[in-house]
Order: structure tokens, then C-alpha cells, then sequence
């Protein structure tokens, strides 16, 4: 594999470019996954964090390296009331549906735990978090390649690009559930985050194409005001 490519800027303003737009399609992975492992015991979390990440980059590297066979995903398998139906299609449908099932069931036993504190031993094992994990890698690691194979036709470059960004999920992933699990409106608003992507997903799934800059316009917007509450609380508890 010749090396050169690296000797041009070009290279490494795709290079720079892939690495952003691989984090920010990974963010929402990231969230996710800090909230299916939450309902671990704490010693396992940082492991069930490490595991779906490293899952997360092996399977985008096994789906990087078979991109060609992936790009033929988009080819119709069937057609329902004159829309047409892609492998691409399905998955993302599945994916938007899961992601919204998730979410809601989430935001469901949030509030049990407040009322009577059940013991669903189910959702704190560690393979059930991890097979959850699994199944949205799948949906996640395939938007990412196919953003990467519309970016460069080099191998190198996206290969170097995902690990990259997963590296910096991995040095991410503590804080960001540590703040999910420190302040419960984070977790609640990570919750609709969630279910709003799982919308998104089945637009995408249903040929109706939303904006992405949109939708991170206004999770950004809504981080922005909830971490805005969360500092005016704060305040207000050190001014008593």
C-alpha cells in the first residue's frame, strides 16, 4: 500500500474532514450506548463502554473493507404501494424503530425508578447491554461507511478516519456518562435525542429525507438551554 497520498494536502483535508463527520455520526452512538449501560453496576460500565466501541470500530472496518457490496444495499428488493425498498431501507427502518422503542422504555422505567424502584434483573445484565449495543452498531457503523465511501475512495484514509474517531468516542464516552447519569434532565433529554433520531431513521427508511443540520441544530440548541438550567441551579444552591 504506497503512502504517498500523505505527501498531498488534499489528503489530509479529507482526512480531517472524514475524522469530524465520523465523530459527529458517532455521537449518536455514543449516547446511546451511555445509556444502555447505565443500568449496569458501576464497575461494569466503563467495560460495557470499551466493548461496544471496540465492537463499533471492528464492525465499521469488516463493513469498510466489502464498501462496494454495501453500495448495492440501495438497490430495491420489493416495493410497497408504489415506494421502493432497499436492504438500506430495512435496516434503517428497524434501526428507527428499536431506537424509538428504547427510548421510550427508558423514559418509562425512569419513572418507575422514582416511584417504586423496581429490580428488572433483565436490563442489568451485561450480555443483554451489549447485544443492544450490537444491533444499533449495525444501523450507526452503516450510515458512517456510507459517508466515508462518498467522501474518498481511499481505503487508508477512511480506515485511519473511523479509528480515529473512535478513539476519541472511547476518551468521550466516561464524561459524557458520568453527566447522563450525574443529572437526570441530561438523561431525560438524551432520551429524546434518542427518539428523535429513531425518527429521523425511519424517514430516512421511508424515502423522506431530513436535513441533518436540522436535527443537531436543535439537539445543540436544547443541550445548550438544559446545561444553561443546570449552571443557574447551581447558583442558586452555592448562593444558600
Amino acid at each position: 500500500m504506497s503512502f504517498e497520498i500523505f505527501m498531498h494536502a488534499s489528503t489530509w483535508l479529507s482526512l480531517a474532514t472524514l475524522c469530524l463527520l465520523e465523530i459527529v455520526l458517532g455521537i449518536d452512538n455514543l449516547v446511546f450506548i451511555s445509556i444502555a449501560v447505565s443500568r449496569l453496576p458501576k464497575e461494569q460500565q466503563p467495560k460495557a463502554r470499551y466493548c461496544g466501541l471496540s465492537l463499533a470500530l471492528v464492525m465499521r472496518l469488516i463493513l469498510l473493507s466489502g464498501a462496494a457490496w454495501l453500495i448495492s444495499f440501495n438497490q430495491t428488493i420489493l416495493t410497497v404501494h408504489e415506494l421502493p425498498i432497499s436492504v438500506r431501507d430495512l435496516f434503517l427502518l428497524m434501526g428507527g424503530v428499536f431506537l424509538v422503542v428504547k427510548a421510550t422504555n427508558e423514559i418509562h422505567l425512569g419513572v418507575q425508578d422514582v416511584v417504586e424502584k423496581p429490580r428488572n434483573p433483565l436490563f442489568r445484565r451485561f450480555g443483554y447491554v451489549i447485544l443492544q449495543v450490537i444491533m444499533l452498531d449495525m444501523v450507526f457503523s452503516f450510515d458512517s461507511i456510507m459517508t466515508a465511501v462518498g467522501l474518498t475512495q481511499s481505503f487508508l484514509i477512511m480506515s485511519i478516519a473511523i479509528i480515529i474517531s473512535i478513539i476519541l468516542m472511547m476518551f468521550a464516552s466516561g464524561p459524557l456518562s458520568y453527566f447522563v447519569n450525574k443529572y437526570p434532565s441530561l438523561r431525560l433529554l438524551a432520551l429524546s435525542f434518542l427518539m428523535l433520531i429513531g425518527m429521523v431513521l425511519l424517514a430516512d427508511g421511508l424515502h423522506f429525507t431530513i436535513p441533518r443540520g436540522y436535527v443537531y441544530f436543535a439537539m445543540l440548541f436544547s443541550l445548550s438551554v438544559e446545561v444553561l438550567n443546570i449552571l443557574s441551579g447551581r447558583r442558586r444552591e452555592n448562593a444558600h
